[in-house]
């Protein structure tokens, strides 16, 4: 399921498989009333092959494939052995289906996966779109998530605690729900439609190692990514059915992957060390929700003590120091600041952490304004507006964009500020959804300049 996590934009500002042990899981209107412009949403573009050993994918497949995200091992691999419908019940918004329309053309262009949708109450996969209330009071954590088994949010609250929804005891994939909110921003519909979707048919597990993914609790990687596709086109290769043991499928995954990415063949394994227990519940404390400021400091600091101890230089140091930076950020600046400036220099140290870089300028940009340096914050937001853009995330692209006004207003430049401040506000409509939360957005960014 995708799990509810604090906000990642500036201050305090993200799906996991059934009861956080074995589940998996993450009012819009379409014109204004009060003159904000119509949302812009994104068009179908490229994404790049994984930059990896496939050695490490490997490893990545059947760590992803053969445990739940506690840890628990499955005995089998598990998939959808013919044709996957998918259909829509519920209230969906309006987003929901182009949003899902073109998922599955990625689905069948990029994974090669023969998934179609469907009308049908017969169909493989039910997308279910109910209240973020109803689906909290099945799963508090949860921003949305995916069952077996199971065909509506009523029938599953009679079910989840028996064999029918237990992802371990499942020999075989037929019909899946996957719940989504229907009263949460498009970008936030859109995301659990990615991940949840990507679990119903492949992999249950997220991994904190994984800086390519959204098969990551970090939710830093919203929409599926070419690693993603290519570990999804990898289950539903011909050489793989579902009851095999994880010894069969590891026999057979190298000739696997050398046929579908063969540049992988030519890189050398980076054999990422596991994440520790420790450090997973001390990121899902500090960033989690219904925790006190004082408990969230204290576990940031422990994913950081964990991070040093295992002597890490990758993303998961990085992402100890950023959730330190957001939680410091009203209560000692100086102390924010030098977080995010060390996770900066750890994310910049590893390939592949653009889009990481991106949310770590947001927060740079914003302490920039803050001290009246328009030409620090210009320097810091404009190359992550275009990452921003070119990995599909609303939110912190018009985030990025009003950072970019308001650094426009300080550098004597108000008749551009005023171009880019309009041109944010489709994008902020995709990406918050309600007309208050845009405002919000607006207001939050414009008092931080001095």
């Amino acid at each position: 399921m995708r799990k509810v996590l604090l906000p990642v934009f500036l201050t305090l500002v993200g799906c996991m498989p059934g009861h956080i042990s074995d589940t998996a899981s993450r009012g819009f209107v379409q014109e204004s009333s009060l003159g904000l412009p119509p949302l812009k949403s994104f068009s179908l573009r490229p994404v790049s092959a994984p930059a990896r050993s496939n050695i490490d994918i490997a490893r990545d497949f059947l760590t992803l494939a053969f445990e739940l995200e506690s840890g628990r091992q499955l005995p089998v691999f598990t998939r959808f052995e013919d044709p996957i419908t998918i259909r829509v019940t519920g209230v969906p918004p309006a987003t929901l289906m182009p949003d899902l329309t073109r998922l599955v053309h990625r689905l069948q262009d990029e994974a090669r996966i023969d998934v179609s949708l469907t009308q049908s109450p017969d169909a493989n996969i039910t997308v279910q779109a109910v209240s973020r209330a109803e689906i909290r009071k099945n799963l508090p954590h949860a921003a949305c998530f995916v069952v077996p088994n199971i065909s509506d949010i009523g029938e599953y609250r009679n079910a989840r605690r028996s064999a029918r929804t237990n992802w371990a005891q499942l020999r075989r994939r037929e019909k899946l729900a996957v719940f989504v909110p229907n009263d949460a921003s498009p970008q936030e519909v859109r995301d659990c439609l990615h991940e949840e979707l990507a679990q119903a048919m492949g992999p249950l597990n997220d991994l904190y190692r994984l800086p390519d993914s959204v098969f990551n609790d970090d939710n830093i990687h919203t929409v599926l990514t070419g690693f993603d596709m290519l570990i999804l086109r990898a289950f539903y290769a011909p050489e793989l059915r579902t009851g095999m043991s994880k010894r069969q499928v590891a026999a057979v995954l190298p000739g696997v992957l050398a046929r579908l990415n063969p540049q992988g063949e030519t890189l050398s394994p980076a054999r990422t060390s596991p994440t520790p227990r420790a450090y997973i519940e001390a990121i899902q404390t500090a960033l989690g929700p219904g925790t006190s400021m004082a408990k969230r400091r204290h576990a940031a600091r422990k994913a950081l003590d964990v991070s040093r101890s295992f002597g890490w230089q990758d993303h998961r140091r990085a992402f100890a120091h950023y959730a330190m930076g957001r939680i410091t950020t009203t209560t000692d600046p100086d102390e924010a600041l030098r977080h995010f400036q060390a996770a900066d220099q750890f994310y910049s140290r590893q390939v592949g952490t653009n889009l990481h870089r991106a949310y770590v300028a947001a927060q740079l940009a914003s302490h920039a304004i803050g001290q009246g340096n328009g030409t620090r914050a210009l320097a810091l937001a404009n190359p992550a507006i275009h990452v921003a853009e070119m990995h599909q995330n609303a939110a912190l692209l018009s985030t990025l964009m009003l950072l970019r006004a308001e650094a426009l207003e300080l550098t004597g430049r108000s008749s551009e500020a005023q171009l880019v401040r309009l041109d944010s506000l489709g994008w902020a409509r995709y990406g918050f959804g309600s007309e208050w939360a845009v405002r919000a957005k607006m207001r939050e960014i414009a008092t931080l300049s001095p």
